[in-house]
C-alpha cells in the first residue's frame, strides 16, 4: 500500500513537472511562429512641402540565425528627423524581435555580436515581411553606427543583418 502512495506520488510530481516544462518551453519557443507571418505595408515618409529625404546610408540584409532578405536606407527630412526604412522584408517570425542600430560590423557566420558592442533599439519589429519605417530618437549619434540587425532579445542572436554603406 505504501509502495503504491510513493509511486502515485513521484508519477504525480514527474506530471506537474512535465506540464510545467511544457508551459516553459511553449513559452519562450513561441514554435507556432514558424507558421505565422505579420505583413507592414507603410508608406515612405514624406517631407512637409514635399521636399526630398537626404539619403544617408544604405544596405542589403543578409542572413543569419533565419532567412532574411530587403533592403535598409537611412533618410533625413529636411526638418532633420532620421528615419530608418526597411522595404522588401522578409524573414521569419519570431518572439521579441527588435530593430537595432548598432556599431558592429556584420560578418556572414556571426549572428551573435551585435549585443557585444553598442546598440539603438529602434522598437518592436513590426511585422517580418513588407515596409516599415522607424524614426531614430533625437540626438542618435550616427557616427559610430555600422548596420542594421533584425535581432532577438529572447535568444540574444540576429535573424538578418545589413551593413550600412554611406550614400
Amino acid at each position: 500500500m505504501a509502495q503504491r502512495r510513493t509511486r502515485r506520488t513521484v508519477l504525480s510530481v514527474l506530471a506537474v513537472g512535465l506540464v510545467a516544462a511544457l508551459a516553459v518551453g511553449l513559452y519562450l519557443f513561441q514554435p507556432w511562429r514558424l507558421f505565422t507571418t505579420t505583413t507592414v505595408d507603410e508608406a515612405p515618409i514624406s517631407a512637409v512641402g514635399g521636399a526630398p529625404l537626404t539619403m544617408i546610408a544604405t544596405g542589403e540584409f543578409l542572413s543569419h540565425e533565419h532567412d532574411t532578405s530587403g533592403s535598409v536606407q537611412l533618410q533625413r527630412t529636411p526638418e532633420g528627423t532620421l528615419v530608418l526604412r526597411i522595404t522588401d522584408l522578409r524573414t521569419s517570425d519570431g518572439p521579441a524581435l527588435r530593430v537595432w542600430l548598432t556599431d558592429q560590423p556584420v560578418i556572414r557566420d556571426d549572428w551573435h555580436n551585435f549585443d557585444d558592442g553598442t546598440h539603438v533599439d529602434l522598437g518592436a519589429l513590426k511585422g517580418n515581411e513588407g515596409n516599415q519605417n522607424y524614426e531614430l530618437p533625437a540626438g542618435t549619434d550616427l557616427s559610430t553606427i555600422k548596420s542594421v540587425s533584425i535581432w532577438c532579445a529572447r535568444f540574444h542572436v540576429s535573424f538578418g543583418a545589413a551593413t550600412l554603406i554611406p550614400a
